[in-house]
């Protein structure tokens, strides 16, 4: 498979978003976390950003610096067993839908062709 290095990087990274997810929704998850969690999912929606995402590299080097670093943040207050909880859950969804990650990976890659193909076409007026 073409994209088998970046599905292998991506599982982990995908796994641990998951069970953030997961531990959010639980009822045992403090509330600072999860507005810390929201807060990150807020910021990586909204258009607002500390750097435009029209300055060239560091306009999207602020969203995939930031956001992780919040839910991070966020994953470092959970209690250890809803961590320990969301996780398993989490492993367990990724057992069972192999298909989703390579799914979301060719989505990400044909939104790319296709932003790289519209601005082409808008640079050619």
């Amino acid at each position: 498979m073409i994209f088998s290095p970046v599905l292998t990087r991506l599982r982990p990274i995908w796994r641990d978003a998951l069970a953030l997810l997961y531990a959010v929704r639980d009822r045992r998850t403090p509330d600072r976390a999860r507005w810390i969690a929201a807060g990150a999912l807020l910021y990586a929606l909204s258009p607002v950003d500390l750097l435009p995402d029209g300055v060239p590299l560091l306009g999207m080097g602020d969203d995939l610096v930031i956001v992780p670093a919040l839910l991070a943040y966020a994953a470092r207050g959970l209690p250890a067993p809803v961590l320990a909880d969301a996780r398993a859950r989490s492993a367990r969804l990724s057992r069972q839908v192999p298909w989703l990650l390579p799914a979301l990976v060719g989505l990400l890659v044909v939104g790319a062709v296709l932003a790289v193909w519209g601005l082409l076409r808008l640079a050619r007026g």
